[in-house]
Formats: structure tokens, C-alpha cells, sequence
């Protein structure tokens, strides 16, 4: 019987927080024998799920246990060797069911990376892979050198660029998770200086637009690496030469699967140029302000105002600043022609689209699933809460018809490819998000339809990276770790769920939120928690 087997079968009720067997790699203890790839384990998890042997979440709790290195956990062994930043949140907000402590100390982890300039680097490399195990990699970025004006740290080698900060998010559910165990590590008083420095990146240094939202330099930033919204963005910019980089990804997927090559060495030159600046801010070619990095920043300042107030202050400044920027979110990238959110090209020029007002930049006439994700905001104006989900539910993303799960791009554009990484497959993470934020707006039906297609494909799919929108066909790596974390989340139920605090200071988990109808009981129930306490390979 394995490690996890022999800790499963023995509690029989409800699920509850519980705590990790063994010792984390910077705690006390001796260590377990290190695998063939030289990472250890910090000890078997301990569940107390009352489920079968073979059920989904014994198999999603193994696929974490076996992604587990130590002290983070790797998206997946073979294609993603070393920890991704807003993978490792969307993990943490799994393991809490499992294993606060380990969720914990994920989020450590990262944020031990963290450079002086407060930015969380979206790759963490762990020194004992190979370095032609993965591209980019630690030798291209050259972090400890190139970022040393930045303050990227000495000890440890990153990349220079950043992912989704859904970090300050993943804190406070950990915490929710089981507090007693958090208090007694101090971990909200630990993280809380670090996730507000990393905020403070985001809002100063990268308001390249000046309308107060933050953008993203690379497309690896946003977390869709090549989606069509960043086509156009993109040719501007002059390829890498082919012989002057090794795609490793396509040693483990087809190339039809993933991004082209001319893609890749326009990826390649953006990185290239960034870190031969010494990654400062605002000189580049590409520069977006997207809906979805922005959502999450805003949901995560909501939550950094909930780890204020458990810290002893009030957290009003920082509800005030989450208000402020969904009023930006809406004034610079809602398409009311289009029914939901757009990307703004801060480098495009001109009056731009609809909506634009006449300020530099453009809207991006692309539509991708980031478009959907505000709907994850508790201040969001009914109306556009609405608008998003008939959008969602229309043609062009098929919630509820047409598509299994939603896709990550328009099914109705030139561009859709239903296997071709994020320009058409599902992935798991942003149908997760939507889920949350349509039950947040009271379209409880819609949710549970979504959460039930999002379990059983997980299940088929044996945790796929990421499906075919329309037959759940497994897609890129298997076993991928943000999809076995967020089956453990959707798993347990909503009952004992740590609630995110509206901006006018109410409990959403209870009462309505800013703008919804009383009377459908919608808009602010189950308010930005995300759970209950009970990629492709170019990512950089």
C-alpha cells in the first residue's frame, strides 16, 4: 500500500483541514530519500476524504504528492521542471484541503524569490534540472546578473518577467485553510510586506498606460502565451533567428500543438530585449493591458485587505484602491458592442476602438476567454455582469452548448484551433475562475453545470494541462498539477467557505453586493472565495 493509500481509507465524515505527515524541506527533521531527479519529498500528505481508493480526489491528491518536490511543486515533471508563479497559487488554493502546511510553504517558496523591486518572477529554477531540460533557461535569463539593478536575489536563479498575481488570493484561502496552524507560523504577518511590495510593482512601475491598470511586457505574463490577442502586438516585433534558441517544448509535444516557430522567436527577442535592458520597465515593444491580469490583481488587493484586517488594521485603503481600479477596468477595457472585456495595445497608437474614448492605444479586436473573467469581481456593475454571461453562453464560447467547457478563444474566430494551446483548447484554471464568477453573480445553475463538466473531464482526462473545448480530449502534459489542485477545490463543498469582503466592507458570502438585485439572492452570495476551508511549454 502506498503513502497516500495506507493515510485515506481510515476517516469516515466530513471533509476538514488536516495537516501534513513529515516535515517540510526547511523544517526540523530528517529528510526523505531524494528521487532519481535529486528533489525529496518533505513526507507523504495526509487525507482524511472518507472516499475510496480510487476516487478523484485521492487521484488528484497523488498527482500533487508526485509533483511535490520538496518544497514546491512543479506544474508537471517532465515538460515543466521547476515552479511557475501563478501555477504555484492555483496549487496552494488546492493542497489548503490536504495539507495547509504544504500549501504554505509553496507559497514561501516563491515568494523567497521575490526581487527587491517587489516583482515575483514567474519561473523559479531549481539548480539540479539540467539546463537543457527547459527553455528559456536559467543562462538566458540571466537573473543574479541582468537583474541585479532590480534587486533580483543572489541565491536563487529566476526569470525576469512576472505571471497573474493571484498570490495575495492564494494567502488568505491558505489561511482560512486552517488559521490556528497559520497564527502559530505567523505566516499572513510574513507574507502580507511581500505581497504588498509585489502590488506596488504592478500599480507603479507597470502603469504604462497611465489609466491606473497595470500591463503586461511579455505574453508569457498574462499566462496565455500565444493566444490571437497578442498577434497583432507581436508583428511588430523581429523574430530571434531560429539557430539562435532550442525549442525544448517540442520534445514533449507536437509542434502542431504548439506555438509556431515564428512565434516563438518574437517571444524570444521581447525576453531577450528586457533582460539586455536590465529589465527596467517601459522602453519595450509590447506593452497590454489585459482583463484578466487585472481582474486577479484586483480580486488579490480585496484579499490583501482582508489580511490587513486579520492583522489588526482596517484594510479601507486598499478596498478603496480594488473599487478604484474595477472603475478603470471598466473605463479602459469594456466593449459594450461586444459584450465583454478587451486587451489594450498601449503600443498601437491611435484613437483605437470602441470604447476607447480617444486615448492612446488600441483595443485589441481579438476575443479570448480573459475578456470573460471580471466576472470574478464582487463590484462589477449588474449590467455588465450580465452581458458577460450572455456572452459567455453565446456562440462565440458555447458555456452551456456547444462546448464541453469554455475555450480559451473565440469558437466562432479565424484563429480558433481547438488543440493549439491557448488559441482554442480549454484549460482548467480560467474555466475555475469563471465558475466562481458566475456563481458569484447568482447564476448558481450555470456554476454547478460547469463545476460538474469541469470534474468529470478532469477525471476522463487523467488531469490534462488541457482539453479539446468540444470532446474533452486530453492536451499537452498529463497529471498537470493546477488541474488535479482546482478538482480538489471544486470537490469540497461550499459550506465552510472563507469569504472575500465586498469593497463597502460586507460579508458577500451573505449579503448583496454593490449593484445586485436583492431579490434574485445572485450577485453577492459566495463572493470572491474560491473554495471551502471543509503548461504549454514556452510559459518562459
Amino acid at each position: 500500500m502506498d503513502s497516500t493509500t495506507q493515510l485515506t481509507t481510515l476517516h469516515r465524515g466530513p471533509v476538514g483541514p488536516v495537516r501534513t505527515c513529515g516535515t517540510p524541506a526547511h523544517a526540523s527533521g530528517p529528510p526523505s530519500p531524494p528521487r532519481p531527479d535529486g528533489t525529496v519529498r518533505s513526507g507523504p500528505l495526509v487525507y482524511e476524504p472518507g472516499e475510496p481508493s480510487g476516487s478523484l480526489h485521492l487521484r488528484a491528491s497523488r498527482v500533487l504528492d508526485d509533483n511535490w518536490t520538496g518544497t514546491s511543486t512543479v506544474p508537471s515533471r517532465g515538460l515543466y521542471p521547476h515552479q511557475w508563479s501563478w501555477d504555484s497559487a492555483f496549487i496552494a488554493i488546492g493542497l489548503r484541503h490536504v495539507s495547509p502546511l504544504r500549501a504554505q510553504t509553496e507559497l514561501e517558496t516563491l515568494f523567497g524569490a521575490q526581487w527587491a523591486d517587489g516583482r515575483v518572477p514567474h519561473i523559479v529554477f531549481n539548480p539540479s534540472v539540467p539546463l537543457d531540460a527547459y527553455f528559456p533557461s536559467p543562462d538566458f535569463w540571466r537573473s543574479s546578473t541582468a537583474g541585479r539593478a532590480a534587486g533580483a536575489p543572489r541565491t536563487v536563479q529566476t526569470s525576469g518577467i512576472v505571471q497573474p498575481p493571484v498570490h495575495a488570493l492564494a494567502v488568505w484561502l491558505v489561511h482560512r485553510a486552517d488559521p490556528g496552524l497559520s497564527r502559530a507560523r505567523s505566516f499572513l504577518s510574513r507574507m502580507y510586506p511581500r505581497l504588498a511590495a509585489w502590488h506596488r510593482y504592478l500599480l507603479h512601475r507597470r502603469d504604462l498606460g497611465g489609466g491606473g491598470l497595470a500591463s503586461v511586457v511579455h505574453p508569457w505574463e498574462q499566462g496565455m502565451d500565444n493566444s490571437p490577442c497578442w498577434d497583432a502586438p507581436l508583428g511588430r516585433v523581429a523574430p530571434a533567428p531560429a539557430r539562435s534558441f532550442r525549442r525544448a517544448d517540442l520534445d514533449h509535444g507536437a509542434p502542431e500543438d504548439r506555438p509556431t516557430d515564428l512565434d516563438y522567436g518574437r517571444y524570444v527577442r521581447l525576453a531577450a530585449d528586457y533582460r539586455d535592458r536590465g529589465y527596467a520597465d517601459g522602453g519595450g515593444e509590447f506593452a497590454v493591458e489585459d482583463p484578466l491580469f487585472n481582474a486577479l490583481l484586483i480580486a488579490s488587493e480585496h484579499a490583501l485587505a482582508q489580511i490587513a484586517r486579520e492583522l489588526g488594521a482596517t484594510g479601507t485603503a486598499r478596498h478603496a484602491r480594488a473599487e478604484r481600479l474595477t472603475a478603470a477596468l471598466v473605463e479602459r477595457l469594456w466593449d459594450p458592442a461586444e459584450g465583454m472585456f478587451l486587451c489594450r495595445d498601449e503600443r498601437g497608437g491611435g484613437a483605437g476602438g470602441s470604447g476607447n474614448g480617444g486615448r492612446r492605444g488600441a483595443l485589441i479586436r481579438e476575443r479570448s476567454v480573459a475578456g470573460l473573467l471580471p466576472l470574478v469581481l464582487p463590484a462589477l456593475p449588474r449590467d455588465i455582469a450580465a452581458a458577460l454571461v450572455r456572452t459567455a453562453c453565446g456562440p462565440r464560447f458555447g458555456l452551456g452548448g456547444a462546448a464541453r467547457l469554455v475555450p480559451s478563444y473565440d469558437l466562432t474566430g479565424e484563429a480558433f484551433d481547438p488543440h493549439r494551446y491557448w488559441r482554442g483548447p480549454a484549460w482548467f484554471n480560467t474555466n475555475w475562475l469563471l465558475e466562481r464568477g458566475l456563481r458569484l453573480h447568482g447564476e448558481h445553475g450555470r456554476a454547478d453545470a460547469l463545476r460538474a463538466a469541469l470534474l468529470d473531464t478532469a477525471g476522463r482526462s487523467g488531469f490534462a494541462e488541457y482539453v479539446d473545448p468540444f470532446t474533452g480530449e486530453a492536451c499537452g502534459a498529463l497529471g498537470f498539477s493546477w488541474t488535479a489542485a482546482l478538482t480538489l477545490d471544486l470537490l469540497h463543498e461550499p459550506s465552510g467557505a472563507a469569504p472575500i469582503v465586498s469593497p463597502q466592507g460586507r460579508d458577500a458570502l451573505t449579503d448583496t453586493a454593490p449593484g445586485a438585485d436583492a431579490g434574485t439572492g445572485g450577485a453577492g452570495q459566495r463572493a470572491f472565495e474560491f473554495g471551502t476551508d471543509a503548461k504549454g511549454g514556452d510559459r518562459g
